[in-house]
Formats: structure tokens, sequence, C-alpha cells
């Protein structure tokens, strides 16, 4: 079953250098065109050049939204590449969508949609040991990308990796 991802899980595993975990947990990902927007590919950024590597190896691909009247309701509570991500996980059946934020992830599972987020991709692969630091990863996640965690969810996710023993 399809996978279907907003722009920061996509976009932060890049800047970090962890984007090929997404191809390892779940093959192929789909993501509509207000993604690839997003994602700026053409622009000379901070995870660019992984974002481009994965549309020209086919396991990042592109799709069209075709349920505009399902994207016009979502979008008037969330931004344009969320209700269309959630829009196209509706349309293609997805195992689940990949979304970071609240309203975003709640609309999704409104919708009976599985949601998992980028810090759910980084303790999975820490638990199958694809990645070596689950705290090096969300240090990166917040000093290269500015992506915020909370310190209450940091240290709860640190303790169910086992890193803190």
């Amino acid at each position: 079953m399809p996978v279907v991802s907003n722009t920061s899980p996509v976009l932060n595993l890049a800047i970090i250098g962890q984007l090929s975990l997404l191809r390892e947990q779940f093959g192929e990902i789909r993501i509509p065109t207000a993604v690839l927007r997003e994602l700026r590919v053409e622009e000379n950024l901070p995870g660019s050049r992984a974002v481009e590597e994965a549309l020209e190896a086919g396991w990042l691909r592109v799709e069209e939204v075709r349920d505009q009247a399902l994207f016009q309701v979502l979008q008037r509570d969330l931004d344009r590449g969320e209700a269309e991500a959630i829009a196209l996980a509706v349309q293609v059946k997805a195992e689940r969508v990949l979304l970071d934020e609240r309203e975003g992830r709640r609309a999704a599972k409104s919708l009976g949609l599985k949601v998992t987020g980028i810090l759910g991709i980084l303790l999975r692969a820490r638990r199958e040991g694809r990645l070596a630091s689950l705290q090096k990863a969300m240090d990166d996640l917040r000093e290269l990308a500015g992506f915020r965690i909370g310190a209450g969810l940091y240290a709860s996710l640190i303790r169910e990796s086992g890193e803190d023993e």
C-alpha cells in the first residue's frame, strides 16, 4: 500500500542526511505537487540535492490530487501542502500519511488515516538498528533544520529508544 508524505518529513530528513530512512521503512513515497513546490528542489538549499536524487531514482514520486472538493475543505484549516497530502492519501488509500504538524495530524486521523511523523520514523530506525543515535538525529533536527522538539518529548523518546541506559 502507498505512503504519502507532507513536506516536513521529507525536507527535514534530507537536511540531516537521513532521507534514505523513508525508502528503507516504506519503499515508495508519494507526494502531491504542492509538496514538490514547497521542497524547492531547484534551489540550492540544505537537503535539495538528496530530494532531487530521490525523485530521479523514482522512489519519491509526485502525484496529482484529483479530489479538489476534499482538498478545498481541508485547505480551510491547513496549508496547501498538508491539505494536498491528506487528500492524496485518501485518494490512493494510503497505508499511512507522514505529517508533523498537529492540525494536519488531527485532520488526517479524523479521515481514518494512520499518521507517522519524523520522530516516529527516527525512533523506528533506531529500534531497527538503522540509526546509530536517536539523540544525535534529534539534535541535528533542532540545530540544522530548526525543528522544534519539546524537552519532555525529547527525554521520553531517548528513554523509549534505550539510549539513556
